[in-house]
């Protein structure tokens, strides 16, 4: 039962002041007038807290009780969370469609977790067994996809008195009785754990597995390891959204949590109704059976916006804890920063760069912080990665946002407008953006893909830079001007671009590339790359290797031969090795 605390003195839009406030923590959560808005308190001064409401204080008069509800804002975890759209502070919206419609009613905080569906519990562990958080106390059956293990909470140890039998339970039900010493802790399928606290893990683990994505831009160039911390900058219409869908669907993550930070509301619409529509290709079944999606349009409440981020990062910290490898998608952290700059305008903070907070840096910090490959408590490897948009404001990646953000991650794909502008997508500049991890997951590309993969890596890398400085010599002088060695290079880094990092989302065959695909469309690459200098040398003009059959071929290849086929790009080496004979033959004839 939440306990009176105190009298609403001032209001300035989602922060309110509490006078006559006793005993009530930092982020305490509080529920504040008639309709019991829920908040969190985040200054306290004497007997005055600041709190910040995470619905609308429209309505709300000077006068007004506060209460306390006894604990930090905290999330709900157990079985049910899989498939489910919340808001920013868990509210189930599709359960508070069903009650309400269209429009959320003030005060409405209908449980997380559905307390009224059974689910069949196998119990893992046996009565007399010693037990401490992070031990698997029995399984349910979520989802076809995933089996939810139901885990002893950080904290709790001691010895395991009682245990149901396998059944039918609802997720408020005790199913353990864990006694240490004099005390007794009833354990259910659910547990609360509060949002801006991290979850413990055994010990963090090196980056050294890499999450493969299934486009070759970020793959190939520019990977992002199991654990990592990425961004996504760009401005509007470069195709973030995009790329982060197609990060969801095709990444090998066990769960998938979207996080819709402030997006606007057709955008994150369209999220809503595509994602239940999208079939996992893993498996042939929905997407959604392995994904949770959290929604808080820039119309929803400011507070609400700035704690989303933290909801989400919490759920996929307790899907780590079980040994899952999970990616959380947020979308994005610019918007959410703004949040804060609201809020902290509102509490008339001294401002900082562009009016954000002194603090952004470090809030930032704390969120990709979260990310890393680790042991569990209990021992199993589990991960959490994050890849975070970044909406700079006309594109401007000088903007605090971008800057403070590249301090923390570790890979960076900078999306380029003129490259969206030109169709070429994933629009991922190739010199802005970067990887540190290229070094940790060499091996594993070495061990199951190519042992060649860092140095054809290496390659494109040096050519696509020697290409865009001899792109600025043919802006000036026009590309018949350089020697044939220079404009091969030019016609290399040409197929580099069209036939291995542009990439059709829509195409059936081409919207995901495996590992071995990937290697072997660059070996056919600088195959081609290869027997070209040695023609030059011979004195061939770049102009019968730019009208070459095998030119176009090279092309489509990524988009006519599956992945379930590799091998068939054997036959294209063959094929240019062919053509090359009979032109090498020619100049050879020539020459003589």
């Amino acid at each position: 039962m939440s306990e009176k605390i105190g009298i609403v003195q001032w209001i300035s839009g989602p922060v309110v002041e509490v006078a006559g406030v006793r005993n009530v923590g930092l982020y305490e959560l509080v529920e504040i007038g008639e309709d019991r808005l829920m908040g969190e308190v985040i200054e306290l001064e004497g007997e005055v807290a600041t709190v910040q409401v995470y619905e609308s204080t429209s309505g709300l008069r000077p006068g007004a009780d506060a209460y306390s509800a006894g604990t930090p804002l905290y999330v709900e975890l157990g079985p049910g969370l899989l498939g489910t759209i919340y808001d920013g502070t868990q509210r189930p919206l599709e359960r508070i469609q069903e009650q309400m419609g269209y429009f959320i009613h003030r005060g409405a905080h209908p449980p997380a977790l559905d307390r009224d569906k059974r689910w069949h519990f196998t119990p893992s562990l046996k009565r007399g067994e010693e037990v401490k958080g992070g031990d698997i106390l029995g399984t349910v059956q979520e989802t076809v996809l995933i089996e939810h293990r139901i885990l002893v909470p950080p904290k709790v140890e001691g010895t395991l008195v009682d245990v149901v039998p396998e059944g039918d339970y609802a997720i408020d039900e005790v199913v353990a009785t864990v006694r240490r010493m004099d005390s007794e802790q009833q354990l259910t399928l659910y547990h609360r754990w509060p949002i801006r606290q991290p979850r413990p893990y055994g010990m963090r683990l090196m980056p050294s597995v890499p999450l493969v994505t299934g486009q070759r831009v970020i793959d190939t160039l520019f990977p992002i390891a199991k654990g990592g911390k990425a961004a996504i900058p760009g401005g509007f219409g470069t195709g973030k959204t995009v790329t982060q869908h197609q990060l969801a669907k095709w990444a090998n993550a066990d769960i998938i949590l979207f996080i819709g930070c402030g997006e606007r509301g057709n955008e994150m619409t369209d999220v809503l109704m595509e994602f239940p529509k999208l079939i996992d290709p893993k498996s042939g079944r929905p997407l959604m059976e392995r994904t949770v999606l959290i929604a808080n349009t820039s119309n929803m409440p400011v507070a609400a916006r700035e704690a989303s981020i933290y909801t989400g990062i919490t759920i996929a910290e307790y899907f780590r804890d079980m040994g899952y490898h999970v990616a959380v998608l947020a979308d994005s952290t610019s918007r959410w920063a703004e949040a804060l700059r609201e809020i902290s305008g509102r509490l008339e903070e001294m401002p900082a760069e562009e009016g954000f907070p002194a603090y952004l840096p470090s809030r930032l910090a704390e969120f990709y912080e979260r990310a890393g490959r680790v042991l569990t408590l209990r021992g199993d490897e589990g991960s959490v990665s994050i890849v975070g948009a970044v909406s700079p404001p006309g594109g401007d990646f000088s903007e605090p946002v971008t800057q403070h953000t590249k301090r923390f991650i570790r890979c960076f794909w900078a999306l380029d407008k003129d490259l969206a502008s030109a169709r070429h997508y994933p629009a991922i500049n190739w010199t802005d953006s970067y990887s540190e991890y290229t070094t940790e997951v060499g091996n594993w590309w070495g061990e199951n893909a190519s042992p060649r993969w860092r140095q054809w890596r290496d390659d494109v890398i040096g050519l696509l830079h020697e290409d865009d400085r001899l792109q600025q010599i043919v802006k000036l002088v026009g590309p018949d001007t350089l020697p044939d060695q220079q404009r091969l290079i030019l016609e290399v880094a040409r197929l580099i671009k069209e036939a291995f990092l542009q990439q059709g989302a829509l195409d059936e065959v081409d919207t995901y590339c495996s590992p071995a695909k990937q290697v072997k469309l660059l070996e056919v690459i600088f195959h081609f790359y290869e027997r070209g200098q040695r023609l030059i040398a011979l004195g061939c003009p770049v102009s019968r290797l730019r009208e070459s059959a095998v030119v176009p071929t090279i092309i489509r290849l990524k988009s006519t031969v599956p992945n379930e086929e590799v091998a068939r790009l054997d036959e294209m080496i063959e094929n240019i090795d062919a053509q090359m004979d009979a032109l090498e033959r020619d100049y050879r004839d020539h020459q003589t």
